[in-house]
């Protein structure tokens, strides 16, 4: 086996896509039309992409990563399918400059599988398992300069509660950002099995017999805040609804409550009138602009967990593009 290959395998066998064949059964009807663009905001190590190339021959497929290796591994795995794949290296708010970039007008399918990928997680040195001693670091982007021990050293106790509360749903999150202020006085933070021992010690005894390991929340936290990756949501959902050609379907995979609830939030925007109740005729300008795909948001089946543990907490949902909206019509116009 030569290097590309090898390279290939890797990539495969390191990363099992959540969802994968439903993802793509759900973009399939706007994926099959003459000339679909499809846009994957998460590329991770490519393996949705890779299903929608092999399964749509015709399709052209844009991957976002604000990760470089990740562009390296996914691009080698999807080296067999030439032109018709590009990575660009982003975090997934750009899409309007990236489309801009590649002179698209639109795209015919989105895919956001969010959260942290199989890749980042695997490499024990990035520090995004708490299950490995590694340097508190957690950037998704390694050329970005916050890391997970510049929020442990410099973030004053009001704030690091704050992100564990808000981000993480920690219950003791004022107990261990306490903590945490006062152990730095000392020495600073650098390594991630020392934050977890300091986890275990501030939640009692009681909590952490049920729930898997108590830094969990914590580390989830840290890494929402070091990434930025609320905001950038807040910001990529409705640029990714306005990058919807008129029958574009997006599909968006969450992990947590807080990337669900922000999610559910802007397709259900889309998918209610805006019309007042009391109008006899319903406008066509205030006729909804989405149509939900999924009742709720989608699990994972038996079958799935089996294939795939990380696929536990996902929560799936899908939307297609009914009509064009006047921003919709004016970012077609200045692009």
């Amino acid at each position: 086996m030569d290097h590309d290959q090898r390279t290939e395998q890797q990539a495969a066998d390191r990363h099992v896509p959540v969802l994968r064949d439903r993802c793509v059964d759900l973009l399939a009807p706007a994926l099959e039309r003459p000339g679909a663009v499809y846009l994957d905001c998460t590329l991770g190590m490519g393996g949705h992409t890779e299903a929608v190339l092999a399964r749509f021959p015709e399709v052209r497929a844009i991957g976002i990563d604000r990760d470089p290796e990740a562009l390296r591994l996914a691009g080698e795995r999807l080296a067999p399918f030439g032109a018709r794949f590009t990575g660009v290296h982003a975090v997934y708010d750009e899409i309007p400059e990236v489309l801009v970039e590649l002179g698209l007008e639109g795209v015919d399918g989105i895919l956001m599988d969010l959260g942290v990928s199989s890749l980042q997680i695997d490499e024990r040195e990035r520090g995004f398992s708490y299950a490995h001693d590694a340097p508190l670091d957690m950037r998704m982007d390694p050329t970005a300069d916050l890391t997970a021990a510049v929020v442990l050293n410099t973030y004053d106790e009001r704030a690091i509660s704050r992100i564990l509360r808000e981000y993480g749903e920690e219950r003791f999150a004022s107990k261990i950002a306490r903590s945490v202020v006062a152990r730095r006085a000392e020495r600073p933070w650098t390594r991630s099995a020392e934050l977890v021992d300091l986890v275990r010690a501030c939640i009692p005894a009681a909590t952490r017999k049920t729930g898997g390991n108590p830094a969990k929340r914590t580390f989830q936290a840290l890494r929402i805040e070091v990434n930025g990756e609320l905001e950038v949501l807040e910001r990529a959902l409705p640029a990714a609804v306005e990058a919807l050609s008129v029958g574009g379907r997006i599909v968006v995979e969450s992990y947590h409550s807080l990337e669900d609830r922000l999610t559910k939030r802007e397709l259900a925007r889309g998918a209610t009138s805006s019309a007042p109740p009391d109008l006899p005729v319903e406008p066509e300008t205030h006729r909804p602009y989405l149509r939900l795909l999924t009742r709720g948001a989608e699990e994972a089946d038996e079958r799935e967990l089996e294939l795939n543990p990380r696929s536990a907490s996902v929560r799936l949902r899908a939307a297609e593009r009914l009509r064009p909206t006047p921003h919709h019509m004016k970012n077609r116009m200045e692009r």
